[in-house]
């Protein structure tokens, strides 16, 4: 293995553990819709190991990803067979550049991410290696992408509609609920003309309903044959123990051995992204301080609506390593 192979690899699996542990601190990576072109562009230029991770992104997937992350087209990387594996690898890539500068010194309580994220999380955590992770995120988009061209649908987010009304309109309108994003904010998702009647039930109880850029009705039933295929992308990959507890999606509840993993990993499409309970589950074991690492700030927004006190530093370029290196 080539010297930066061997130091990325020490840094992304061992980085982490090898640091004095806050009970504060938890680590968070983005999912898909928050990647922009040119993203991680900065760090990639500044730091050796975060050129690693493309570079790496680029030789296990045999496609340019790192011109495709950079020059586009944007509606090329927007495809979700490539967004996945591009978020991943910027938001890698991210904390890479973050351990080799020495700006991240502190090994989080927990690590989390939403979605797609959580595969992030996992590298972070030491479950997974940055190649099978790379892997398993390029099968599931291609999985998800076939899924909703076999079985097309849409999602909305549904804003200041109470938990009681939200389960009358998925009843009445026949969506489920996909991302439970914050106490405010949840996404359904269904068949388009189930996701038009749910809005249209949403507004007339007083909330909000944004329809969503996306391409399919990911995390509901929908999903149900990338499930299926992906489970056995997963029976086969190599997965450790986490060695920092990951807070799953599917249950909001940390994942501290190799056989959790699995199963989160088996049912993460089909079940809703539980990240209001998971932030929840966080900062009631006494998490005061969100560093999330990767493109956009999404999930930074969704933990300061989550309750007062909290702290969000955003690691997406080399401006925020200084911010974070004195925070």
């Amino acid at each position: 293995m080539p010297q930066a192979s061997s130091a990325l690899a020490s840094h992304l699996n061992d980085g982490l553990r090898s640091a004095p542990r806050d009970a504060s601190l938890a680590i968070i990576f983005p999912g898909q819709g928050s990647h922009q072109v040119g993203a991680g562009r900065d760090l990639y230029d500044a730091y050796p190991l975060a050129r690693e991770v493309f570079r790496r992104a680029d030789e296990t997937l045999a496609i340019p990803l790192t011109k495709l992350c950079f020059e586009g087209p944007e509606d090329h990387l927007r495809d979700t067979a490539n967004a996945q594996p591009a978020i991943l690898t910027v938001s890698l890539a991210c904390l890479a550049a973050a351990l080799e500068s020495g700006a991240l010194r502190r090994q989080p309580a927990f690590v989390a991410g939403h979605s797609l994220g959580e595969f992030s999380a996992l590298v972070a955590a030491g479950a997974l290696d940055l190649e099978d992770a790379l892997s398993l995120v390029a099968t599931r988009g291609r999985l998800m992408r076939d899924a909703s061209q076999r079985r097309p649908g849409t999602m909305a987010a549904l804003i200041g509609l109470s938990d009681a009304a939200l389960d009358e309109v998925c009843r009445d309108s026949g969506v489920e609920p996909c991302n439970y994003n914050s106490p405010s904010q949840v996404v359904i998702g269904g068949p388009v003309a189930a996701v038009e009647k749910a809005s249209r039930l949403a507004k007339e109880r007083g909330a909000r309903a944004l329809p969503l850029n996306v391409s399919g009705a990911f995390h509901t039933s929908l999903m149900e044959p990338a499930a299926q295929g992906f489970a056995a992308a997963v029976d086969v990959c190599p997965i450790r123990d986490p060695s920092i507890p990951i807070v799953a999606n599917a249950t909001a509840e940390p994942l501290t051995t190799a056989a959790a993993v699995r199963q989160e990993l088996r049912q993460q499409i089909i079940r809703p992204v539980l990240w209001r309970q998971s932030v929840l589950k966080m900062t009631s074991a006494g998490v005061t301080t969100f560093v999330e690492a990767g493109p956009g700030r999404v999930l930074s927004g969704l933990v300061k609506r989550a309750g007062r006190g909290l702290t969000t530093l955003s690691l997406d370029s080399a401006d925020s390593l200084d911010t974070l290196r004195h925070a």
